[in-house]
């Protein structure tokens, strides 16, 4: 029985710990995928949606309107971009505080049957008020 227990043991706080470790580390990249942080910031002024952004050739109203119009695509473009990587930011963040507080957790876990034992052995029973 006791190797059972030193087994399960070893197993939780090596293998079991490291494969909950990779997890996170697997999530966190898929995330950071799923939002393309990186793409998005390096293409953070880049023309939003256009179809054409090449050189105009035409009157100079024409080249104007073509000048505002590309200006406003970059601006619409860098503002969704930039929430686009605000939002990654805070889901990574959130991602890796859950992750961090599960691994402080798989510490812990194997520990609260023993807790609970003891616990029920002294009677103690939580009041609700």
């Amino acid at each position: 029985m006791s190797m059972v227990i030193v087994w399960a043991l070893s197993w939780w706080y090596g293998a079991g710990w490291k494969s909950v470790l990779l997890g996170l580390k697997e999530r966190l990249a898929l995330s950071y995928d799923y939002f393309s942080i990186g793409l998005l910031a390096s293409t953070l002024f880049a023309p939003f949606r256009q179809i054409s952004a090449g050189r105009v050739q035409g009157p100079i109203g024409i080249q104007i309107r073509a000048a505002v119009d590309k200006l406003i695509s970059r601006i619409i473009g860098a503002i969704v971009r930039l929430i686009l990587i605000f939002v990654g930011a805070v889901w990574l963040f959130v991602q890796s505080l859950i992750g961090v507080l599960v691994l402080v957790a798989w510490a812990f876990l194997p520990i609260l049957p023993v807790i609970g034992f003891i616990v029920m052995l002294s009677g103690w029973v939580p009041t609700w008020r």
